[in-house]
């Protein structure tokens, strides 16, 4: 990937979020609903909610938002159940995506996941067929600037897989998906507040688009971002800009 490429793809990201905030609001609140329904309303004993909340209160959601979001999920108040699922196909020029999904109808889900790819001039496929170009993980992105021996020395204290610095100065922290809160909090509890952070599908190889290419990637892109049921988009398109 070129060098300067992870830091501004990370900082154009955070951007659109900010644009879909009110997006973000509904989807996180159902990602809250199906943790506290699979694993309890209490975020102490169930990891899945403590992530969901803690992404909840990153982007400045209300309390009472997740608090009557829980309540679904435990039966407390009345909503909709939802149930998970993943669509894989391909984007412009080959590259990878993967679509993660809370239904209430997977017909209509899949129907409208499917349009979406072969409108923009992309191809949904089969289950698995671009899942083992990812892997699994908790990621942290620190800015250009940071300390990188000290980041280090206190990730690997924490528990992190791996700790690389990239081309453009800024410093990538990689976990295991079920140590990502416990090494972030370490982290912060040091002085080290990461830019980004999220458990994710990161791509093991990434596919670069530029020009007419990149634009049609990042039409597909908004096109599945724009469907109701969707809650996370990973591709291992990088588009420069």
């Amino acid at each position: 990937m070129a060098g300067h490429s992870k830091w501004a793809n990370i900082q154009h990201r955070k951007g659109r979020q900010d644009e879909i905030r009110g997006r973000i609001f509904s989807r996180l609140a159902k990602e809250i609903t199906v943790a506290a329904r699979m694993g309890g309303g209490d975020a102490s004993f169930n990891p899945r909610l403590r992530l969901a909340v803690d992404k909840a209160k990153a982007v400045n959601m209300p309390a009472d938002n997740i608090d009557r979001a829980i309540k679904k999920g435990t039966g407390e108040l009345e909503g909709v159940e939802y149930v998970e699922a993943r669509y894989e196909g391909y984007g412009i020029g080959g590259a990878a995506v993967m679509v993660d999904c809370l239904t209430d109808n997977k017909t209509r889900t899949v129907a409208e996941v499917r349009h979406a790819f072969s409108k923009h001039g992309g191809n949904m496929g089969t289950d698995g067929c671009v899942a083992f170009q990812f892997k699994h993980c908790g990621q942290m992105l620190f800015a250009p600037g940071t300390d990188e021996a000290a980041l280090m020395d206190a990730a690997i204290e924490a528990g992190a897989e791996d700790v690389s610095g990239n081309d453009d100065g800024s410093i990538e922290v990689i976990t295991a998906p079920n140590d990502y809160m416990t090494v972030k909090e370490a982290l912060e509890k040091a002085g080290f507040k990461p830019e980004f952070a999220e458990v994710t599908m990161k791509p093991e190889n990434e596919t670069e688009l530029s020009g007419d290419d990149a634009v049609r990637m990042q039409k597909l892109l908004d096109a599945l971002e724009s469907l109701d049921d969707v809650q996370e988009i990973y591709t291992t398109a990088i588009m420069e800009e």
